[in-house]
């Protein structure tokens, strides 16, 4: 049963009202029109709970503004969502096109800063969130009384005499409901061994992001990346006012798997009665990390569930941790974000 404007509805008894399901919610492609952002096709869902977002068809199906009851959940950056055309892999050129968002993928055979792997320059947190879908399909599917808005698409890694790997994803949620679920399903179809590295990068900010947010977590461990981030290694759950000169601080959590191999963390802001919940299969992805920004202007919270972690390709091969995926593999990843009211 879908619950909708304060009550559950079956399917009979919802379209006895409506014409057509859009009219409360849906799944609706478009393309946007001006600026840097122009030509980036998108998917518009709406689940009739609140819930609002946007899929980014031509970056990597990443998911950009978010909203809940009109209140925006994700962080926006002042480069926007620019078109691939613009992307700058060299160095941290990635950063000119990064727009933040609810969601940017980070991979798929490099993240992390930039290095220097075997010979081979790498930039900035990969390619993934610069290449467009294909095979594209939205649609609304009943169950009974269940109804799920889904996007479908593939993305392509590829190079000739290297990798070659395909990301299948399905974003999806159901009507009535406040949860966001993504699915991947990456393969190599090249005849060579190929690291795989891959960071589900949520942005948070505000309003949903302010000083009286609070992280909700009970790891078995935290760490610090670096000495920007060791003095803060006692606060990561907390948050302040923006605060100018502020250096960027970054944690990696070790987050236990509950009874369903799922790990979880969770962001409770009591100004807005809001929490929202990012939850993310243990089996494939082993770590948490944590990008804590507190700048002016440049305010915002990254929870990123990984299989690696951000210090490089070449840090990762030299400690003997760097993943990898074997020809004619398929490895899966699903992460989740929910929003719920207090």
């Amino acid at each position: 049963m879908a619950q909708l404007l304060g009550r559950e509805w079956s399917r009979a008894e919802l379209l006895a009202y409506v014409g057509d399901l859009a009219q409360v919610a849906g799944v609706k492609l478009g393309e946007w029109g001006d600026g840097a952002e122009r030509g980036v096709r998108t998917a518009e869902v709406r689940t009739g709970s609140g819930l609002e977002f946007t899929v980014l068809l031509d970056r990597g199906m990443d998911i950009g503004p978010a909203y809940y009851r009109g209140m925006p959940l994700a962080w926006i950056s002042p480069t926007g969502f620019g078109h691939p055309g613009f992307f700058e892999p060299e160095g941290a050129g990635w950063l000119r096109t990064f727009g933040g968002g609810l969601l940017t993928g980070c991979g798929l055979t490099y993240v992390g800063a930039p290095d220097v792997d075997e010979g081979e320059a790498l930039g900035l947190h990969g390619r993934l969130s610069m290449l467009p879908a294909s095979h594209v399909r939205v649609n609304d599917k009943w169950a009974g009384d269940e109804c799920t808005f889904s996007v479908k698409g593939e993305v392509r890694q590829a190079r000739l005499f290297g990798e070659n790997l395909r990301l299948a994803r399905r974003i999806s949620a159901g009507l009535g409901q406040s949860t966001i679920t993504v699915h991947d399903v990456v393969e190599n179809l090249a005849d060579v061994t190929t690291p795989l590295m891959i960071v589900y990068h949520m942005n948070i900010g505000f309003p949903m992001l302010d000083e009286t947010s609070t992280l909700v977590a009970e790891p078995r461990s935290t760490r610090a990346r670096d000495e920007f981030a060791a003095p803060g290694i006692n606060d990561w759950m907390r948050f302040q006012l923006p605060t100018s000169g502020y250096h960027e601080q970054a944690f990696y959590h070790d987050l236990p798997a509950g009874p369903d191999g799922w790990a979880a963390i969770t962001l409770v802001n009591p100004t807005r009665r809001l929490s929202l919940t990012v939850r993310y299969d243990r089996s494939t992805l082993t770590n948490l990390i944590q990008w804590k920004q507190m700048g002016r202007s440049e305010y915002v919270l990254g929870l990123e569930p990984s299989n690696c972690t951000v210090d490089g390709r070449s840090n990762e091969r030299a400690r003997g941790t760097l993943p990898f995926i074997e020809p004619g593999q398929r490895v899966e990843f699903s992460v989740q974000i929910q929003i719920s009211e207090m």
